[in-house]
Order: C-alpha cells, then sequence, then structure tokens
C-alpha cells in the first residue's frame, strides 16, 4: 500500500477556489497561512492577516509570497465562500495522514451551537454544528452545520454518510436516539450505544422499569455485567455503578430497534460539600459488550464536552465568536477543531491547549513539529 502523503498542498488539490477572477494569492496560500495562525492562537481574520505577516519570512520558505500576505477582509472573503464541506475533507485527509485513526475506537457524536454566529441584520440564526470526534485521537473526523438544534435529527445521518465508523461503536446523546439513525450506524458497519430518554416514553420506561425490578431483587437469577468507578476532583466524589444485560425477550419496543442487542443503566453519586446527588441514565446498545467497554464508551461521550466543547469556548474563544458573513463561520468551526486536534496529537510539550498554542505563535520549530504531526 502507497504511503499517504502529508504535505498539505496535496490534500487540498481538490479544493474549489470560488474567486471568478483570476486570483492574486493562490488558495494554498490562504488556507495554510489561516491553519498556521489559528494553531498559533488567532480566533479571527484580522489576527490570522496580522500572523501572516510577521511570519512572512517563514512562510516564504514554502510558500509563493511574491503578491504579499492577503488582508484580513480578503481572508473573510474567501473562507465565506470556500465549501465547507469540501473544506473539511481536504482537511480531514491532510490529518488523518498526519495521525492514523485508532480502529475500533468509540466516536462520539454530539451537537453545540456557535451562540454569536447569528445575524440580526441579514435574519441569520446561529449556526449549530453536529460533530463525531474520536475520543482515542482527540480528532474532528466530520460535522454538519444546521441552524437549530431540532435539526441535530436529520443532521446526523448526513455526517453518518461522510465519516467512516466500521468497527467503531458510536455514541450519541438522547436527540440522536432513533431508529433510522440507529439503522444508518448498522449499514456503515458500527454499532451502537445510544441514550435514552423520555422522548422514547415506552423503551425509557419499560428500561427503567427494568433496571428496578433488577436492582429490588439485586439482579437475582440474572446474567448481568457490571462495573464500578471512583473519582475525586474539583471538590467532589462520585461513585459511578455501570449494569449491562441482554434485551429481555418481553421488553416492550424492543421490536422497533434495529440491531438491539443490550440494555444499560449508569447510576452516578456525587458527594459535594456534605450533599450527595445521584442521577440515573439509560442506554440500548447493538452489541453485549463488557461492562468496562460500556463505561469507556460513556465516559468518552462525556469527554466530548471538555476535550471539544469546553476547549473550543474557554481556550478558542469559540462562543464569543463574531464571524458569520457567508461560510466563513462554519469554515473556522472547521479550522477550530483541526488545530485543536493537532495540538492534542502533540504531546512532547507537557503543558494546556492554550499554551501549546502560545508556543506555537512564538517558536517556529514547535509550530513545525505540530504541523508534521510528530
Amino acid at each position: 500500500m502507497a504511503e499517504k502523503s502529508t504535505k498539505i498542498q496535496h490534500h487540498f488539490a481538490t479544493l474549489t477556489d470560488p474567486r471568478r477572477r483570476p486570483p492574486v494569492y493562490p488558495l494554498i496560500n490562504i488556507v495554510t497561512i489561516a491553519i498556521c495562525a489559528v494553531i498559533s492562537g488567532a480566533d479571527d481574520f484580522v489576527a490570522i492577516a496580522k500572523f501572516g505577516r510577521a511570519r512572512k519570512e517563514w512562510f516564504s520558505r514554502f510558500l509563493d509570497l511574491k503578491d504579499g500576505i492577503p488582508s484580513h477582509d480578503r481572508f473573510n472573503a474567501i473562507f465565506a465562500a470556500i465549501n465547507p464541506a469540501e473544506f473539511e475533507k481536504c482537511l480531514l485527509s491532510w490529518v488523518t495522514a498526519l495521525h492514523e485513526i485508532s480502529g475500533g475506537q468509540v466516536i462520539a457524536i454530539d451537537g453545540k451551537t456557535l451562540r454569536r454566529s447569528y445575524d440580526t441584520a441579514s435574519g441569520k440564526a446561529a449556526i449549530h454544528m453536529v460533530s463525531a470526534w474520536a475520543t482515542a485521537n482527540s480528532i474532528s473526523l466530520g460535522q454538519v452545520v444546521t441552524d437549530a438544534k431540532s435539526n441535530e435529527i436529520t443532521a446526523i445521518p448526513k455526517l453518518l454518510e461522510i465519516i467512516d465508523v466500521s468497527g467503531a461503536l458510536v455514541t450519541i446523546d438522547a436527540m440522536g436516539c432513533q431508529t433510522k439513525i440507529a439503522q444508518k450506524i448498522l449499514d456503515g458497519k458500527g454499532n451502537y450505544v445510544l441514550h435514552v430518554k423520555e422522548n422514547q416514553p415506552t423503551l425509557y420506561q419499560a428500561i427503567q422499569d427494568h433496571f428496578d425490578n433488577s436492582l429490588e431483587n439485586d439482579f437475582a437469577g440474572m446474567i448481568y455485567r457490571s462495573y464500578q468507578t471512583e473519582g475525586k476532583g474539583h471538590g467532589r466524589e462520585e461513585t459511578r455503578f455501570y449494569y449491562l444485560c441482554r434485551v429481555p425477550a418481553d421488553l416492550p419496543d424492543a421490536a422497533r430497534w434495529p440491531g438491539l442487542k443490550a440494555i444499560g443503566m449508569v447510576i452516578s453519586i456525587t458527594q459535594r460539600d456534605g450533599k450527595e446527588c445521584t442521577d440515573v441514565r439509560y442506554y440500548i446498545l447493538s452489541q453485549y459488550i463488557s461492562a468496562r467497554r460500556f463505561a469507556g464508551a460513556v465516559r468518552g461521550h462525556w469527554g466530548i464536552e471538555n476535550r471539544l466543547h469546553w476547549q473550543l469556548d474557554v481556550t478558542f474563544q469559540e462562543d464569543l465568536c463574531r464571524i458569520r458573513k457567508g461560510h466563513a463561520d462554519a469554515n473556522f468551526s472547521i479550522l477550530r477543531r483541526i488545530a485543536l486536534a493537532m495540538l492534542k496529537n502533540e504531546t512532547t510539550n507537557k503543558v494546556g491547549i492554550k499554551n501549546k498554542r502560545l508556543t506555537a505563535a512564538w517558536d517556529e520549530a514547535y509550530l513545525e513539529q505540530v504541523l508534521a504531526g510528530t
């Protein structure tokens, strides 16, 4: 098998240039400067243009800069016109050439609203990004843009069409607990772990009743799997109990769900300031996996909030970003996710993402290391 090229030019050769007139600045210049700038701390197009000018000599080593660095308005206009699906496909092709995606891992699918991407003047609603996150590699595998959280139900199948879920365990929260989505995952040769809530009332009540009866009898005469974890941090102690069993033959509503093999329950007991809080969640699975793997899948999905969404808001200031012209908001969101993935996969610098971005801005050798995936 031929080795994948890691040269960025090769992966962006198919990206359609949206400019109608002969371009002054090569498209690869626009893309490369933007990627490097966002890795190095730029959170808007003004900062991207300034970074380009500050690092012009360095960029000139591998880019044709005879016409200089574009203005921030030019960056904005071009990213507003680039097709996000094409742009993401090229970026993902490049990043996965640098970092091989682990087989058989957990893929978490979840949504996030870019709160300030709305535009009152034009009537443009805030965009909602539904993303697939490879939990083991900390890499965004793809995303689909919607204009409302309720559209996650239609966005998730579209996302499943553009990512490879074969051999993976796909986790989705209650919004995506739909029979068509379950079938889509199975069609892609993957397996699902879906969070069940009251939006599936019959199934939810059936699973709740089953586990309530099982706990009351201490699972007497039943075959089940269990796992327990304990953790401390941020002033609290948390104990989690994971239970998994095969789907009972008489479970109401089970027949509607394609490939349904197991049901699961997670009980979280949290102690903080002398107070105890208990949370119970229910799941359906297309595989009767070990309780430990079930626990890992559930924790992996919860991790998307801290490892992706929290980082995007706190470190990349995504929720404060006012970029909203054309496709610029979606494309900048893609840039952030790819930059985050590359920074997370650089493991020699034992600091947080914020300080990795600062280091990349200060140290050209370190930026080259991040870009090379080494």
